[in-house]
């Protein structure tokens, strides 16, 4: 977001503006709330909720709790699976404050071009790193979220110089394209060995019929992957991916961050105004089409393989978070309430790194200095939660005191 420059950094991260209002050009706390939520829900993996659903196998709160803290098998969705299309939509969301600010400081296209071209290499970078680091060489994958943004972020600058209907026509043309090169792929044999790709023989999951071009690890993507994966040094030739991820899903992830782009765009326009009508009609619109394909069969919902149908619906679910966050924080003024959110959300990448590279060292020196009798005092089956709920609150602690002192790690 392009922050004011008259005031302190500190001043400027201070939600004071009032229920209903907000400055022409002060920074937008709802996309930061939006962007804190998605975070918490990813650093939130250290409450290991389905251990304690396991511990209470009849209690339907942790089940449902459980359930939206992990991925769907293949089709559907839970809580947790709209981790990814969030932060990628944020991402499109973002982009049009980022240019209008290089604009304003005089930036050439050239220049521009240069830093959007660095951010996509340095988010592949970061991303394969934090996939090496328990392997015992470097593990050349293009399926996480940073890598995902990274192979298409170059593209998603190109068309933010472009009018709106350059937007949506590439947005259609992306999604139309991908689905039709999956849909004339063809089919494995009847007698194909599921076996030799990681899918149990009567995996429930599998499609049949057209949607059987949606199934898992014998598809288009995976073929891609056999070949492109192969192309760098590995521990053991490349087959399958064990949760049926793949690269070439940066493609349609490239459509949900364009719809976040247009977001951006009419937020941006309508400043200081929210405009929510447009938000809800989209969002709306977005859910119906992924459905409509899904239920006709003509594309199913699979957001592991990141089907057109799954950049849709997900897309529209993140218009409708953000018409929510948009309504709590600049109609109703619940700045106070969501502050944790926004501490997190200022600091993303931070929070991002916290959960992937120091979690597991947090988690073990609380068990080290105090002990697992600690975190039993509810009982056992509450100590996972218990547990979790310490680490998470030293991450937040250490995204406030950056937060306190102005420290924001952006690439």
């Amino acid at each position: 977001m392009a922050p004011a420059t008259t005031i302190s950094e500190r001043q400027r991260n201070r939600p004071i503006f009032i229920a209903g209002t907000r400055p022409h050009g002060a920074r937008v706390l709802a996309v930061d709330a939006y962007r804190g939520f998605v975070m918490l829900l990813m650093m939130a993996e250290v409450l290991h909720l389905a251990h304690v659903s396991a511990a209470y196998p009849g209690n339907l709160f942790w089940r449902i709790a459980a359930f939206n803290q992990t991925h769907v098998e293949w089709a559907g969705l839970s809580l947790h699976d709209m981790i990814q299309p969030s932060f990628s939509f944020l991402v499109g969301v973002a982009l049009p404050y980022s240019i209008a600010s290089r604009i304003r400081v005089g930036q050439s296209f050239a220049q521009m071009l240069g830093h959007s071209v660095w951010r996509s290499l340095v988010l592949i970078a970061l991303g394969i790193f934090l996939r090496s680091t328990h392997s015992a060489q470097t593990y050349f994958t293009f399926e996480d979220t940073l890598t995902q943004i990274g192979l298409g972020y170059t593209f998603l600058f190109l068309l933010g110089l472009k009018p709106e209907r350059w937007q949506w026509t590439a947005l259609g043309l992306i999604l139309f394209g991908y689905w039709l090169a999956w849909a004339l792929y063809p089919l494995p044999a009847p007698d194909f060995n599921w076996q030799a790709v990681g899918v149990p023989a009567n995996w429930p999951h599998n499609f049949s019929g057209f949607a059987a071009h949606w199934n898992k690890n014998n598809n288009l993507g995976t073929h891609i992957d056999q070949w492109f994966l192969n192309l760098f040094p590995r521990t053991k030739p490349f087959v399958y991916n064990g949760g049926g991820y793949l690269t070439s899903s940066f493609v349609p992830t490239l459509g949900t961050m364009i719809l976040g782009l247009i977001a951006g765009r009419w937020l941006q326009s309508a400043d200081p105004e929210i405009p929510f009508r447009k938000f809800m009609v989209a969002g709306a619109l977005c859910i119906l089409a992924g459905a409509v394909l899904h239920y006709s069969g003509l594309c199913p919902i699979v957001k592991r393989i990141w089907t057109p149908s799954w950049t849709l619906f997900s897309g529209g679910i993140c218009f409708l978070f953000l018409t929510a966050f948009s309504w709590f924080i600049d109609v109703k003024g619940w700045n106070k309430p969501a502050f944790p959110l926004i501490v997190i959300g200022r600091n993303s990448i931070t929070a991002y790194l916290l959960a992937d590279l120091c979690g597991e060292f947090i988690s073990q020196s609380f068990y080290i200095h105090l002990g697992h009798a600690t975190f039993q005092i509810l009982g056992g089956g509450l100590e996972p939660l218990l547990h979790g709920m310490a680490v998470l609150l030293t991450f937040w602690l250490i995204l406030y005191w950056m937060y306190r002192r102005g420290i924001f790690l952006r690439i």
